[in-house]
């Protein structure tokens, strides 16, 4: 249950209520008190609660409503909050400002190299995907990977060269954090936080995340072998942390089948739309791990509704430190995003037409 509190409550109101929480709750019962939308709410486990209790916390003068979520993840939930959430991103004085989400924004393109190599490789990537029309410049300073052995990334140094690309081309960036510690350092050089396919359900890096004191909006890849709703209850743990600026990003799930990296599951996207108010953005390149497929999963990553895409792009994919393979040259690049452009006008066409029809 959600209990959204009136802006203009004093705080005799609000300690009443508090006082009744108590007492129709329990001890036990655990209450969380966050910020959703610059308005406060309570959310809390009505599963025990009698028809007599929730009636007496809706006539209570603090409350301005009360919502009954039927789902675990209820602040995410689109039964909480209908309209789509519009997430603004780059508005620091030297980045241009981005809107992901919203039912009337187009796709947004994100793209850069997997990891960031070296001062040169990052800003002629940068430049080129600034001129190739991406919004938003991706490069991982910080690289989990696999086996102990590979590229990790070049850490603290990689978020300076993210600044001094954002500085040189005006695109926001975005990059991974791996723990808890680092957030308010990364949080610092990069416009959007990224938590890993690795570590969602990384509960206290969750958490950090949701309460990084500059604000930055957190995409959430989803685990390699997650459900949808282990996915959006690790997104709730962001939000109920005092974060409302997620965005969800399917990059694949595991298979069975060798051929691709991962399964890129297309029909989370419309199944989320219906489920959550958050944006969602598709990951072609882990998705499938071959740079050949990326340019058609993009176009149906748009044309099953994402909200836009993000793409690993490299000058020289051959020399790679890190996932060459799926990376795309920025020719490529700027192909796919003249797709998503007329994939998006014929979406807008087909759902306008559905409209008059």
């Amino acid at each position: 249950m959600i209990i959204t509190i009136q802006n203009e409550a004093s705080s005799e109101e609000r300690n009443q209520l508090e006082t009744l929480l108590n007492q129709v709750t329990g001890s036990h019962k655990q209450a969380i008190s966050t910020m959703m939308d610059e308005r406060e709410v309570i959310v809390l486990d009505d599963s025990q609660l009698d028809k007599q209790a929730l009636a007496a916390i809706s006539q209570q003068r603090a409350v301005d409503r009360v919502v009954e979520v039927k789902t675990q993840y209820q602040l995410v939930s689109k039964a909480f909050k209908a309209e789509s959430s519009r997430i603004e991103v780059g508005d620091t004085e030297n980045s241009q400002a981005v809107i992901i989400g919203g039912s009337n924004e187009a796709p947004v393109v994100i793209a850069g190299p997997c990891a960031v190599e070296s001062r040169e490789q990052l800003l002629s990537t940068a430049v080129a995907v600034k001129s190739a029309g991406a919004q938003i410049l991706r490069g991982g300073a910080f690289k989990p990977r696999t086996s102990p052995y590979q590229f990790q990334g070049l850490g603290i140094e990689g978020l300076h060269y993210l600044k001094e690309a954002r500085e040189l081309t005006g695109l926001p960036v975005i990059t991974e954090v791996m723990e808890p510690d680092m957030v308010e350092i990364v949080a610092e050089y990069a416009d959007i936080l990224q938590i890993g396919s690795r570590n969602m359900q990384n509960f206290p890096l969750l958490y950090t995340a949701g309460r990084n004191s500059f604000h930055r909006p957190v995409m959430l890849k989803r685990g390699i072998s997650a459900t949808i709703e282990e996915w959006l209850l690790a997104a709730e743990y962001i939000v109920s942390a005092g974060n409302p600026n997620v965005i969800l990003c399917e990059r694949g799930i595991r298979s069975f089948d060798t051929q691709t990296r991962n399964l890129l599951d297309l029909a989370c996207v419309p199944l989320l739309h219906q489920l959550t108010h958050l944006p969602v953005i598709v990951d072609p390149s882990h998705g499938t791990g071959r740079c050949e497929l990326v340019p058609t999963m993009s176009r149906a990553g748009i044309a099953a509704g994402a909200d836009g895409l993000i793409l690993e792009v490299h000058p020289d994919p051959n020399s790679a430190l890190c996932d060459g393979r799926q990376s795309i040259t920025p020719e490529q690049l700027q192909s796919i995003v003249r797709d998503v452009q007329i994939m998006n006008q014929v979406m807008e066409g087909i759902t306008n037409h559905s409209c008059v029809a």
